[in-house]
């Protein structure tokens, strides 16, 4: 962080996004603002309020603390008493208000305030070995959830999609998660040609696509699958859409690599899907950044910016989708390695039968 200030030609950065926070000190809790110094570690404070006195204590233990409820005013107050070396202070510009820089620019008088969007989400981006271990226990908790479900027949006809996603999210409790990536989605029938359909009290039927897009959360590391199943025996169509989709999923998994531009990688499953005809079908970008949240950069859309480097994790999520018919999506987490990239959803990507 403090050679992307120098950079910057920043003497210090106000961090308020909590995430950021959690990566840069370790805090997990829910009020809390961080002031680092480009070069002095004296100069480099945190705050948050009494509640968490005993938490900071546990969790930032070598930096100075400010307990003060209106943390982020506290630091700039305290950036505004030295402005000799706090002259240039930058700030999370993506997350503030117009009226809360108001509020800033009086709170930090004689300190210049400059916009830093996006300084600590590039550091995010590229992962360090204990992110990828909570990141993998995270995809081993949805797979063993998934597999759960199926064999003790939480995914049958008569039973509701609120029904599935409930018992699924149930599952990955139980297999170690910390609570749900996201809302679950279950997508029935035609209601599986809606990318981000939320579950109803559809009942699923014989027949039915079943498109089910989760993910278990282990020490804040999100993970992001989607299977399909279909209830019954899968009629041509489904069958011939599904591969499809996989085929065009295992292009973008071969496609990301350290080096690769993300629009590159999205042009390789694109590609599959355009050439076939369906084009217009896949309506959404290829896959995301995920980490300490479910959606983080890069994203691997046509219009995407940068190249993927090892250490990145990122979804590769194709779909087609048949509106008033039927839809297939078929996703992954992986990790950008060395040589290649390495799957961290197991769960097995045959055409599911329940």
């Amino acid at each position: 962080m403090r050679g992307l200030l120098a950079d910057a030609q920043l003497d210090a950065i106000l961090v308020t996004d909590l995430n950021n926070i959690r990566y840069l000190t370790g805090f997990t809790g829910s009020n809390a603002a961080l002031l680092v110094h480009v070069t002095e570690e004296r100069r480099t404070l945190f705050s948050t309020d009494g509640r968490y006195q005993t938490q900071a204590n546990t969790e930032v233990p070598d930096l100075e603390h400010v307990l003060e409820r209106a943390s982020a005013a506290a630091l700039l107050g305290r950036a505004a008493a030295e402005p000799a070396s706090y002259g240039r202070v930058g700030f999370e510009s993506q997350l503030v208000s117009v009226d809360a820089y108001s509020t800033m620019t009086e709170q930090a008088e004689g300190v210049e305030l400059r916009r830093a969007p996006g300084l600590t989400e590039q550091l995010r981006m590229v992962k360090d070995e204990s992110e990828i271990d909570a990141l993998r226990m995270a995809s081993a908790a949805a797979d063993r959830a998934l597999a759960d479900l199926i064999e003790h027949g939480g995914v049958r006809a008569g039973w509701t999609e609120r029904q599935v996603a409930r018992e699924l999210e149930n599952l990955m409790l139980d297999h170690g998660s910390d609570g749900a990536a996201f809302p679950s989605i279950v997508a029935a029938g035609q209601y599986s040609a809606i990318p981000h359909h939320r579950p109803t009290d559809a009942v699923l039927a014989d027949g039915d696509f079943v498109k089910l897009d989760f993910g278990a959360v282990i020490d804040g590391y999100h993970s992001d699958v989607t299977r399909m199943l279909v209830i019954g025996k899968p009629a041509a169509w489904q069958r011939d859409l599904y591969s499809l989709v996989l085929t065009s999923q295992a292009a973008g998994c071969a496609a990301s690599r350290p080096g690769e531009k993300v629009s590159d990688v999205d042009d390789a499953a694109r590609g599959v899907i355009e050439r076939a005809g369906y084009g217009d079908e896949f309506s959404h970008g290829l896959g995301h950044g995920v980490g300490l949240e479910v959606h983080e950069a890069p994203s691997l859309t046509k219009t995407g910016i940068g190249t993927l480097s090892a250490g990145m994790t990122v979804t590769v999520e194709p779909g087609v989708y048949l509106v008033g018919r039927g839809g297939v999506r078929i996703e992954d987490t992986l990790v950008v390695t060395t040589e290649g990239s390495e799957i961290l959803t197991l769960s097995t990507k045959d055409l599911m039968t329940v």
